[in-house]
This record gives structure tokens, sequence and C-alpha cells, in this order.
């Protein structure tokens, strides 16, 4: 049995802004901001968790195209309308803190098997959770429930409205975004390791299922960002045959409004097999570590939950909603957020007890300071989670002060009581839910790259392949190796375990790309340096 230990050092190593880390933050301040001066202007601040509930939906979905977006944003609404009325029916139906945390536990175990088995993406589950633990323990009659419910939806169709209206401008954005990384992914992976590129291959294989995502409907535009996500691809299955900086300047050219990069048909039949080809067999490779996680987010929050209440705190659900935000795909991972949100909300509730008096002098006050926090949580968090929670803390604070000013001191107190009561209950409830089907996942994982490649090498050597089934077999390669990537970094970050086959992983990766390279040239789709790119006028 193979003990791993837990890393300390690069937890709070800051990382690159996101590209787009403007586009939630001011989508989110759009958002709240209406609702909550409303309810200010009418005096009714009290209400603000409830439009809050769906303005925070607007967080959601940024790196979706839009014909997703709108589908995904409005399940996220209702999605968030329906867990809040499950909290708000079990707080008009009982007061017993047990209970409320037994059900804010399995809401959270809910939220989180959901969000990763659908790939919803940042914020995730954290937010969902965070409104309805909170809701839990907020005094409720069964006749108000309607109300409430009724401005959650209104704020979310106003947060709807917002994350669609960047696409009045910019229809293309999502995709020429995805496909911009892709490209820049692509490059960085011809002189970097097995971990650069895999990275490149997930990113190549993420756009494919952006451009899928966006609909049927194909345009000059997709067929255009088609045929620069093939030559992402060829470049990663071919290094030694591709040119990085064409590759650079393709994205550079897509982040902007300007016309999209041309690039010389591909012969044969392989440009017409992008489209359909890809979308028969490009598919992302599955989680298959949902149930551990649910079983630890369910143990993690509920014990968290019940330890915040033995020791006195009134508020356990920030026990709980600290518990939820730590589990992730590994325990290694798990333990460095862990350190993450102990560092961010200790730090955050210092910033609180700085501004709380500039907020106590009136509640315009209160409502300006946590849309400032709602921007910076969103500015920052993107370079590393503890850099975003010192936002988020002084926020979720302010919010507990919009149906009174309380005191501060109680306040500082009991937040960072249940955040350390939070992180210590939920990581030794991860410990203690081990992942044990891990290394049996890496071995399923390997046999099928190692099936893919050999299908694809023997392919390569019958005289009368037909191009339709060379191109199938290609794909289906690549994503075997993106999902064997994925698959062996997850097993890897357990912290007890049988010894994994890692030499075996690196050979099968090395003969995949390979076999890749070789699919590629045999296709003749590799790029040629000499070949000169050319501008069309395809407006985004």
């Amino acid at each position: 049995m193979h003990i791993r230990p837990l890393p300390l050092a690069g937890a709070l190593r800051l990382g690159r802004p996101s590209p787009i880390w403007f586009k939630p933050a001011l989508s989110v301040v759009v958002s709240v901001a209406p609702p909550n001066l409303i309810l200010l202007a009418l005096g009714r601040l009290d209400l603000a968790m409830y439009t809050m509930a769906g303005s925070l939906c607007a967080l959601y979905a940024h790196n979706r195209p839009y014909a997703a977006r709108a589908r995904t944003l409005a399940w996220v609404v209702l999605g968030m309308t329906g867990g809040l009325a499950v909290a708000l029916i079990a707080a008009s139906l009982t007061t017993s803190a047990l209970v409320l945390v037994t059900v804010g536990a399995l809401l959270a175990a809910v939220q989180k098997a959901v969000c990763d088995a659908t790939r919803l993406g940042p914020p995730g589950n954290v937010v969902l959770t965070f409104i309805t633990s909170a809701s839990l323990f907020v005094p409720q009659t069964l006749a108000q429930i309607p109300a409430h419910l009724g401005m959650t939806l209104a704020a979310g169709a106003w947060a709807w409205l917002v994350g669609m209206a960047p696409g009045l401008v910019r229809p293309h954005g999502p995709e020429r975004r995805a496909t911009a990384q892709a490209l820049t992914a692509a490059a960085h992976a011809a002189t970097g390791d097995a971990h650069t590129r895999g990275a490149a291959a997930a990113a190549v294989q993420a756009a494919w299922q952006t451009l899928l995502t966006a609909g049927l409907r194909s345009d000059r535009t997709r067929r255009g960002l088609e045929r620069l996500l093939v030559r992402a691809e060829v470049a990663l299955a071919a290094p030694a045959d591709s040119d990085r900086g064409r590759l650079r300047a393709w994205a550079r050219d897509l982040r902007g409004n300007g016309p999209l990069p041309r690039v010389d048909d591909l012969p044969g039949e392989a440009e017409e097999l992008l489209g359909v080809e890809a979308e028969r067999t490009t598919r992302t490779p599955r989680h298959h570590h949902l149930a551990p996680l649910a079983v630890r987010t369910f143990v993690g929050c509920a014990l968290a939950g019940y330890a915040s209440l033995a020791l006195g705190v009134g508020r356990p659900y920030w026990a709980l909603v600290t518990a939820a935000s730590l589990y992730q795909a590994n325990l290694t991972l798990t333990w460095s957020r862990a350190v993450q949100r102990v560092v961010g909300n200790v730090i955050g509730v210092l910033v609180f007890a700085a501004v709380v008096p500039l907020a106590h002098l009136h509640q315009a006050a209160l409502v300006l300071l946590c849309l400032a926090f709602n921007f910076g949580a969103e500015a920052l968090i993107g370079r590393n989670y503890w850099l975003g929670t010192i936002c988020v803390t002084p926020m979720a604070l302010l919010i507990t002060e919009f149906t009174r000013f309380q005191d501060s001191a109680e306040l500082i107190t009991e937040r960072t009581v249940d955040t350390l009561v939070g992180a210590l209950v939920g990581f030794v409830a991860a410990v203690a839910v081990t992942n044990r089907r891990s290394g049996d996942r890496l071995e399923h994982a390997l046999t099928t790259a190692e099936r893919a490649r050999e299908r694809t090498a023997r392919l390569l050597t019958e005289p009368h392949t037909t191009p339709a089934a060379l191109e199938a077999a290609r794909r289906a390669l690549a994503v075997a190796l993106v999902d064997l990537r994925a698959t062996a970094e997850a097993a890897s970050g357990e912290w007890w375990q049988r010894a994994l086959p890692h030499d075996r992983v690196v050979l099968a990766e090395q003969a995949g790309h390979r076999t890749l390279a070789a699919t590629v040239r045999r296709q003749g789709l590799t790029l040629d340096r000499d070949d000169n790119a050319r501008a069309e006028d395809v407006r985004p």
C-alpha cells in the first residue's frame, strides 16, 4: 500500500487570471444590483437572500456557446429554485437543527453529484449549497414560500438575460476563445512534457465539445473554426511537423473581433469529415468518481454541521458549506482546497472587520460593499481559490446583516470557528471515505487506450483503409489518451492505494502519440511550414 504525501507548497501559488475574468465579475454585479437596490428603496433588504439566489445564477456558463448557455442557465435557475424550495419547506416544517443539517448535507451531496455529472463548470455546487444551506436556518412558513420562490425565479430570469446579452455583440465569442486556447495549448505542447501534452489534448477535446454544443447549424464561422481546430489536433499529434509561431498567431487573431484566419483546405476527403466525424466520435471523458465524491460530501457536510452545533455555534451552515467546498477529484486536490479555504477565510474575516464600520453607516453602504466584494471575488478567484475567498468571506458576512445589523465580534468568531471545523471535519471525512476503485478505473482506461492504439495501427497497415475509418480511429485514440491522462492524475492523487502502473501509462501515452503522428501523416494532414495563411472576412 502506497501512502502519498500531501503537499503544502504550491497550494497558495497564484496562477494567471482567466482571459474572461471580467465577464463573470461584471455579470454578477449587473445581475445582483437591480434587485438589491429595489429592495433597498422599498426598505425590504430582509428579502435579498431570495433575489440573490436567482441573481447568482449569472456566475455560470460563461465558457459555453450561447445556444448551450441559454439551456444551461435555465437549468441552473430551476435547480437553484428547486433546492431553495426543499430548504424552505424543511425550515417551515421543523426547527430541529440536527434535522436541518442532515437535509443540508443531503442537498449538498446531490448538488455536488449533479454539477460534476453535467460538467457544469465554475463555480460548481458551492453557490447552490451556500444558498440552500443558509435558507434552512431562516424562519419560514409554508404560506410565505411561493412568494419567496417567485422572487428567486424573477431574479433568475434577469440573470438569464444578463448572461445572454453579450451574444448580441459577439455571438461566436465562446467558440473563438475555446479554439484559441486549443491552438495555444498545442503550440506549447510541442516542447512540453507528458502533463503539458495531456493538458493540450484536453484543451483540444474541450474545444470540439464547445463547437458541438453550439448547435447543429453550421455556418461559415463554425466551419472556419473547425479547420483551425483540426490544425491544433494535427500539431498535437505531429509536433515535429508543426509551426508553433503560426499556431500562436492564429490564436491571437481569434481573441479579437476581426476576421477569422483562413488555412488551406485539407486534402482529399479529410476536409469533409471534420464536422461529421467529430460530431459522431468526439466525446468528453466521463467522470468515474461521482459516487465517492457524493458520499464524501454528505458525510463531511453532516459531520461538520453536527460538530458546529456541538460547539454551540449559531450558524452551522457555514461549517457545512466549508466542507462542501473542499471536495475535488482526489484527496490531494481536496487537501489543497482545504488549505486555500482556511487561508482565504481567515484573511477574509479580517477584511470584514476593517469594512464593517463603514457598512453600519447605512444600508446603502452595505449593498454597495456587497457589490464590490461580488466583483472582487470573481475577478480574483481564477488566480487561486484562496484569493477569491478573501472577498467571498466578507460578502457572506455582510449578507447576514441585510435583515439587521449584528455584533461584528460574534460574526467574526463564529465564521472563524466554523471555517476551521468545516475544513478539519470535511477533510477527515475525505480521508475516511476512500476512492478504492481509482486503480481499477486506471486499468480500464489503460486497456481502452491500448486497444484504440492497436486498432488505429492496424488500419494504418491495411492498404484499403477508408479515410472515414482512419479518421474515426484517430479521434477515438485521441479521446482515449485524454481519458487515460485524466484518470491517471485522479488516481495518483489519492492518499493510500496500491501501486499504480505509472510506467505502463507513460509507455501507452508515448505509443499512442506516435500512432497519432503516423495517422495524420498517412492522411496528409500535416502542417506545411511554407503554407501561406490567408485572411478571410468571416465576421464573428
